[in-house]
């Protein structure tokens, strides 16, 4: 868990997701009238204020959405929900998940995530993946139970390790090719079925960039939901290799020293050298992490 100086969006302020209610019906029903509201569009932004802070909306306000809306959780005894909001007016005002991360209030941001990650599972998987009937949602929105099959449906996460590459002296980054000019990030990717994490870290590192991982080490984790992710963040030990991108991963990858690397942490590259990715990221919090003397 990172620390309070050193926490990255999406992770500090959770709600308590209070599983054991989300089968209670009659008690979802008195919660509902008082409960915090999320609305989110089929996009993934969240109905906002007119200067793009999060709305303290109640279910009261929008009674038509409480069929589908989904348990987000419980904070102080009041129950947060999630709802997409189709027939909300296009002219209103609605603020993305990173602009959230950045803006918003903690506890807004991350349960602004959690409800983007839910939403977008129930509108992508109405119906069932075996037989192709609709699916039927119970337990507050987070099971998709097909009546034809009886198979059971549940949220989708997709994990996926981020590492912090280096081989002492120097950090391993790439970047791809429609990021802005300069902007380089620690190497990534999707674990895929029987492999261990540490697995998919040489794996990963090696395809991406034709760089020996010898060893590594877990640090962190952060939900990532663009849309379903959870990134697994390591910190690794390679061999002294000359980087060859992959032309299908990245654009360029590359080794920069300890001095480089802090410059861009301090700011000082607005003009010219390396930019990092933003502070919302685990990806930056790994960087600086192997910046102040982390190894594997």
């Amino acid at each position: 868990m990172p620390g309070a100086t050193e926490s990255f969006a999406f992770v500090e302020g959770a709600l308590d997701r209070a599983e054991f209610m989300r089968t209670d019906a009659a008690r979802l029903d008195r919660l509902w009238p008082d409960a915090r509201l999320l609305r989110l569009d089929a996009d993934g932004h969240a109905l906002a204020a007119a200067d793009g802070s999060p709305l303290d909306e109640t279910g009261a306000a929008h009674p038509d959405l409480q069929r589908d809306a989904v348990l987000l959780g419980v904070d102080a005894g009041r129950a947060w929900f999630a709802a997409l909001d189709a027939s909300a007016d296009p002219a209103a005002p609605r603020t993305d998940l990173r602009t959230a991360a950045a803006t918003w209030p903690v506890r807004e941001a991350t349960a602004f995530a959690q409800a983007r990650a839910v939403l977008h599972w129930r509108a992508r998987h109405r119906h069932c993946g075996a037989c192709g009937r609709l699916l039927r949602f119970e337990r507050a929105g987070w099971l998709g139970r097909c009546d034809a099959c009886a198979i059971e449906h549940y949220p989708r996460t997709d994990p996926a390790v981020i590492v912090a590459v280096s081989d002492g002296p120097r950090l391993l980054l790439g970047r791809q090719a429609g990021w802005p000019a300069r902007r380089y990030s620690t190497l990534a990717g999707f674990v895929e079925p029987g492999e261990t994490l540490e697995q998919t870290v040489m794996r990963e590192v090696f395809e991406e960039s034709a760089v020996r991982v010898r060893r590594c080490r877990y640090l962190a984790s952060q939900p990532w939901p663009f849309p379903s992710s959870l990134m697994l963040g390591f910190v690794a030990e390679a061999e002294p290799d000359e980087p060859r991108p992959s032309d299908a991963e990245l654009e360029d990858a590359r080794w920069f020293t300890r001095e480089e690397v802090g410059a861009a942490l301090r700011g000082e590259t607005r003009e010219a050298g390396l930019l990092l990715s933003p502070r919302l990221s685990i990806s930056r919090w790994l960087v600086e992490r192997w910046h102040a003397g982390e190894s594997a």
